[in-house]
């Protein structure tokens, strides 16, 4: 039997062996579910693992645009109508770049009742970065600034409003869970109506994706800054600020 050329013996084992790899990294490594261990205290805790890409204010419903010199309206990002008794007024929101190599599970940022679920589709989903943002982002981990980019405002979402409480008094959120290009589904597990604890798990999205997370409290002190590596239902992000 005549053998093969060198190259293809070379290269046959190198194509199974990058098969291999990318089947584990899609099918098994991307679906890990870590155990998490929640601190415990008055704080606020990341939502989902991944890098802080930005934290803006909310003034009046509306979050300063600063490289596009114009402002973007809270419902521009939650594609959603606010359950009652709830309004995007004065608070913060902080984005979370979730890449490839993260857990793509979310979690409850604290104590909570779901007051609200809503789902936005899309016609077509656009990439959210380019090749050398992805490349800052998953593997040399810089920040980069995605506020406002047209992925973060027209593609795929789920939008989840929580109300709980945080160093005794109210506190209303929403955690807005933004698809990627190459998102298949987002997998929710929780109801509205439902008391959530501090890190359960809200939902599971398959591929690249990005949460933002608005607060609605001005008195927010933030424990983590852009560039940050968070993980979810770990890391404390916020708290009331000290007086």
């Amino acid at each position: 039997m005549k053998r093969l050329p060198v190259f293809l013996r070379v290269l046959l084992p190198a194509l199974a062996l990058w098969a291999a790899a990318l089947y584990f990294l899609q099918r098994i490594w991307f679906y890990r579910d870590p155990i998490r261990l929640t601190p415990p205290g008055e704080v606020i805790v990341s939502p989902c693992d991944g890098q802080v890409v930005y934290i803006r204010r909310v003034q009046g419903g509306q979050i300063e645009a600063q490289k596009l010199g114009e402002t973007i309206k809270v419902s521009e990002i939650t594609h959603a109508d606010w359950p009652a008794g709830v309004t995007p007024g004065e608070g913060w929101l902080i984005g979370i770049y979730m890449s490839p190599l993260d857990v793509h599970f979310n979690y409850a940022p604290l104590r909570a009742e779901v007051s609200g679920i809503v789902h936005n589709g899309a016609k077509l989903n656009l990439p959210m970065v380019d090749l050398w943002e992805y490349v800052q982002l998953t593997y040399l981990r810089r920040a980069v600034d995605l506020f406002a980019k047209r992925y973060a405002l027209e593609n795929e979402r789920q939008t989840v409003f929580l109300e709980g409480t945080l160093a005794g008094q109210p506190l209303k959120l929403a955690m807005v869970e933004i698809a990627d290009k190459f998102v298949n589904k987002i997998s929710t597990y929780v109801v509205v109506g439902e008391e959530l604890r501090p890190g359960q798990k809200v939902s599971f999205i398959e591929r690249g994706s990005q949460v933002d997370l608005f607060v609605f409290a001005q008195d927010i002190e933030f424990l983590v800054s852009v560039g940050d590596q968070v993980y979810g239902a770990q890391t404390p992000i916020a708290r009331r600020a000290q007086r």
